[in-house]
């Protein structure tokens, strides 16, 4: 069922703080029909694409939905993927994360209900990157493909992070420098991606690699896309030490430095 091509307003309309108890008419939000025309729905003075209240919201009733976002950032439902860049916008909104007993879990937060979806890798994606001047003040301004805008400071800070297609996401774990030259050796024992792939977000290989994550919201992750690291490197500036390749970025007035390994 292609139930992204249903009629959807666009993101850009007033996604509101929705009620705090279900309707009669409505028993369950675990389809795309019914969890689209609940947003659109509900009533308030949110506009645009601001984000709910999601901290506020405790709801008790949790539900599954055939609904993962892929690596590549692609979200996919019951098969298919899901070609509305509106719709998913939308639904980008409520994406809520938690940790319950070592697992990471993701959900469409509403308040009246949890909808359990899968994440392969990071839940969002980042596919643009600026230079911003405000109050004599140049920030680095990153811009994901579901429509948050973030500049890179110390509470949205760049990671180098693990990935591997055939392991969970619950396993994986933020490198510090210590650990990432531990991990270099060990992937160039293994033929492990290089810097030039550290941030390929369209072909995911069997073996690990090493990929750029920043902070967005809520606990939220964005994969910074292949083509928008690579601008990352023309903006920053580059150097070697002890044979470690560093990105060495500038935003806010703060310097922000990243290890990447090297042939």
């Amino acid at each position: 069922m292609n139930n992204d091509n249903n009629s959807v307003e666009d993101s850009h309309e007033k996604i509101a703080e929705a009620p705090t108890s279900k309707t009669s008419s409505l028993d369950s939000l675990d389809n795309l029909d019914a969890l689209s025309q609940y947003i659109k729905s509900t009533k308030g003075t949110r506009e645009g694409r601001a984000i709910p209240p999601l901290e506020k919201w405790h709801p008790k009733d949790i539900a599954d939905m055939d609904l993962t976002i892929k690596a590549n950032g692609e979200w996919w439902h019951e098969g298919g993927q899901m070609t509305r860049e509106s719709l998913v916008s939308l639904f980008a909104t409520i994406l809520w994360k938690e940790e319950n007993n070592g697992i990471t879990e993701y959900f469409l937060k509403t308040p009246v209900q949890k909808i359990r979806i899968q994440v392969e890798d990071a839940p969002l994606l980042i596919n643009d990157v600026g230079i911003v001047h405000e109050d004599d003040m140049s920030w680095l301004e990153f811009t994901t493909t579901t429509g948050d805008v973030v500049r890179l400071d110390d509470e949205h800070s760049i990671v180098l992070k693990a990935y591997n297609s055939n392991k969970s996401d619950s396993n994986e774990s933020d490198f510090n420098n210590s650990d990432f030259n531990n991990s270099n050796q060990a992937n160039q024992a293994n033929q492990v991606s290089t810097a030039g792939d550290v941030a390929d977000s369209q072909e995911l290989a069997s073996t690990e690699q090493v990929r750029p994550y920043m902070m967005v919201r809520n606990g939220l992750t964005a994969l910074i896309g292949r083509n928008t690291f690579y601008h990352l490197t023309e903006i920053g500036a580059l150097s070697e030490e002890n044979g470690k390749a560093i990105l060495t970025l500038q935003s806010g007035g703060q310097s922000y430095s990243l290890s990447m390994p090297t042939d």
